[in-house]
């Protein structure tokens, strides 16, 4: 008998998937700023947050060139024209008219100036005061702390809004007045978020080795602690950026704010309020408006907290 003989054919061999954490870990380490990054663009609510706001934004700083009418203009025979969705609507008038046949959009749009420049500037002042007063607090303690946590203390116990309404009934309403009101009563927040940071950085290691080759405390407290506590700011000076625009619509809307003919959101609701019944769009769109817009920052803040967080890296 003849022996047949067999071939043995080898295929090719793949990887095992058990080797693939292996791989992994041979890889290096991305950067610190690509993780940022990463973290950055795979957070939705910060995307979308950052979109609107960016949006309203832009409309600001180009609403010359945006706003289809002067905002100040008058024509009492185009009084309450609806917007151009509804039957009587008008494409003159993307967004209808007032009861002084102000166009709608083009106030709307200089609203967003309004809002936005009382939020900043007003995040600014109290955000200068309450830093300054957390990290001082926070970093010498004793008298000086005890000083300002009593200062604090008799801040948190004065309601925001009736001290505003007070000052603002005996001063007059403006958009100076608004922003230095504000400015003057958000700064609790800032000063016990910046305190607490603080109290926990004094003691570091890097703080002890500035202060043995004989750093300052001015370049301590600017140098060292501030840029580190940055993070935590930046989530308090959002949540302050739509308080402070909240108060002013509050203001405005109770007549102690911004005063007319400016636009503001604030006002422009408590102008239609008269008509809420039978033109609900007067109070709507202003309304909708200033909700997209602290719903922004809100969403700008909260993602900024999530990316800055230590743990979760992705």
């Amino acid at each position: 008998m003849t022996a047949t003989s067999s071939t043995t054919v080898t295929m090719p061999s793949t990887p095992s998937t058990s080797s693939t954490p292996l791989l992994q870990a041979a890889l290096p380490p991305l950067p610190a700023w690509r993780r940022k990054l990463r973290r950055l663009l795979g957070h939705r609510g910060l995307m979308l947050g950052t979109a609107i706001l960016a949006v309203i934004v832009l409309a600001a700083i180009f609403a010359p060139l945006l706003a289809p009418h002067d905002p100040f203009d008058q024509d009492v025979t185009a009084r309450l024209i609806p917007p151009v969705w509804q039957a009587q609507g008008s494409w003159e008038h993307i967004l209808g008219t007032d009861k002084l046949g102000r166009d709608y959009l083009s106030r709307l749009i200089y609203g967003a100036r309004v809002s936005l420049t009382i939020g900043i500037a007003a995040a600014l002042i109290s955000g200068l005061i309450g830093t300054t007063l957390g990290v001082l607090a926070g970093y010498f303690g004793g008298r000086t702390d005890a000083f300002i946590s009593y200062l604090i203390t008799t801040r948190l116990a004065m309601p925001v809004v009736l001290v505003a309404l007070a000052m603002a009934s005996l001063v007059g309403g403006s958009l100076k007045v608004v922003i230095l009101l504000l400015g003057l009563l958000l700064w609790d927040r800032f000063a016990v978020v910046t305190r607490s940071a603080t109290q926990q950085l004094r003691d570091a290691e890097f703080i002890a080795a500035a202060k043995a080759i004989g750093a300052s405390t001015p370049y301590i407290l600017l140098r060292e602690i501030l840029p580190n506590i940055m993070g935590a700011l930046i989530v308090v000076v959002t949540l302050e950026m739509a308080h402070a625009i909240l108060l002013e619509a509050t203001l405005s809307f109770l007549g102690l704010g911004v005063q007319p003919p400016t636009p503001s959101w604030g006002l422009m609701v408590a102008e239609g309020k008269t008509y809420m019944f039978f033109k609900p769009w007067v109070i709507v769109i202003p309304g909708v408006a200033l909700a997209l817009l602290v719903l922004a920052i809100n969403l700008v803040g909260d993602g900024m907290r999530d990316v800055n967080a230590p743990d979760g890296r992705n």
